[in-house]
């Protein structure tokens, strides 16, 4: 089994509705977005799958948020843009985009350097 990752970076606000302080107001973030995926085997050239691949199936999920705000978007519309809330969308999202012979493994997300948050089904 392999585990292979990628980190990109986004910039973007957000609002925590219902919440007694700071972060009830509007506020951003250097969110830093790590996914990790496992694959079973590589292909013939030795490649479970291209780091290029998984940077911009990554892209494709979190870019529309950079330099933007969480909470103008579905379904940040709706329910908190929490950390454990967008790990689960992007890792929702992503999951529907990979090659069947790879599986995502988590969604790792640093709100800052000391707070991050991890989801895997």
């Amino acid at each position: 089994m392999f585990r292979l990752s990628t980190t990109k970076m986004i910039s973007s606000a957000h609002t925590l509705r219902n919440y007694d302080g700071p972060c009830g107001r509007l506020h951003g973030h250097n969110w830093h977005v790590k996914m990790d995926v496992l694959a079973g085997d590589v292909d013939e050239i030795g490649l479970a799958i291209d780091f290029k691949d998984m940077d911009d199936l990554l892209w494709q999920v979190i870019g529309p948020y950079d330099h933007a705000n969480f909470n103008d978007f579905a379904p940040f519309d709706r329910i908190n843009p929490s950390a454990e809330n967008i790990a689960r969308e992007v890792y929702r999202q992503l999951k529907e985009k990979l090659p069947e012979n790879i599986r995502l493994e988590k969604i790792t997300i640093w709100e800052t350097e000391n707070y991050l948050v991890e989801y895997y089904e």
